[in-house]
């Protein structure tokens, strides 16, 4: 199974309003605080993979995944791709190797690739 940005279904701004049960200010603030990562696909709205979601909150073990690559030095785009695209050395997304429990894991590949 490869997955990809195109097989993603992402949740704008106002999907995550609905979604989380919080404001617009919220949903932002929770993006500039690294417990979600949003891009701008195709120069068009912020959004977010619904993956990230897990009961209606944002996934606990994405925010020290996202610290550890941006102290890695990626841009979100990178960020975004690397966590949501098939990964070697898990074998699966690094976002779906989260889901599961393997958050140590998917740190340490992080963590290497710096």
């Amino acid at each position: 199974m490869t997955e990809s940005f195109s097989d993603q279904e992402w949740l704008s701004i106002p999907d995550l309003v609905r979604v989380l049960g919080v404001s617009q200010s919220r949903v932002r603030q929770l993006i500039d605080d690294k417990q979600l990562l949003a891009i701008r696909r195709d120069n068009g709205p912020l959004q977010v993979p619904a993956a990230f979601i897990r009961d209606g909150a944002p996934l606990p073990e994405l925010r020290g995944t996202l610290i550890v690559l941006s102290d890695d030095g990626f841009s979100d785009e990178q960020a975004m791709r690397w966590l949501i695209e098939v990964d070697d050395s898990l074998g699966v997304p690094p976002v779906q190797a989260l889901l599961a429990g393997r958050k140590a894991e998917v740190r340490r590949v992080a963590q290497a690739l710096a």
